[in-house]
């Protein structure tokens, strides 16, 4: 018997705006990509940083597109995974992307400026409300579409 693991953590900043889209049956899925800094080493003359390309679903994807922009600091819970395609010159193309199983917002719309854009204007959300509303409400990757009323969420 062999037992394997695959988890990531990463904590960056979203390089753009995240990319919501839906597929054709209506699931919310969303593209972005964290930099996450390098430690400076003795070689280094600047610390370094590595972009990693994400993807969330569902409740996660729907938080990503809605209310995280680009230079937000986020916290990202999830697992490798990886693939590959054949472009239009018929070459492989390998993929390596972070499924998303859980995004947490690390500051408040006060502590980074406007970046936040809630829907209620003149809100103020710090980390842990957002961190409880993530939690509260079970946002996961899970098959069980999870259906949110926004007057729910408080921010």
């Amino acid at each position: 018997m062999s037992a394997s693991m695959n988890s990531v953590v990463l904590i960056g900043r979203t390089t753009k705006d995240p990319d919501l889209r839906k597929t054709s049956s209506g699931i919310s899925y969303c593209r972005f990509t964290v930099a996450c800094d390098r430690p400076k080493t003795q070689e280094d003359k600047e610390p370094g940083a590595d972009f990693i390309s994400c993807v969330a679903w569902r409740g996660q994807a729907d938080f990503m597109g809605n209310y995280v922009k680009k230079g937000n600091l986020i916290a990202v819970q999830g697992m490798i995974q990886t693939g590959s395609y054949k472009d239009r010159e018929g070459r492989t193309v390998y993929t390596t992307d972070v499924l998303v199983r859980n995004v947490q917002a690390l500051e408040s719309k006060r502590e980074r400026g406007s970046a936040y854009d809630y829907p209620r204007n003149g809100t103020s959300v710090s980390r842990d409300d957002i961190s409880r509303e993530i939690n509260n409400q079970g946002f996961d990757t899970g098959d069980t579409q999870i259906d949110i009323d926004t007057d729910d969420l408080p921010f």
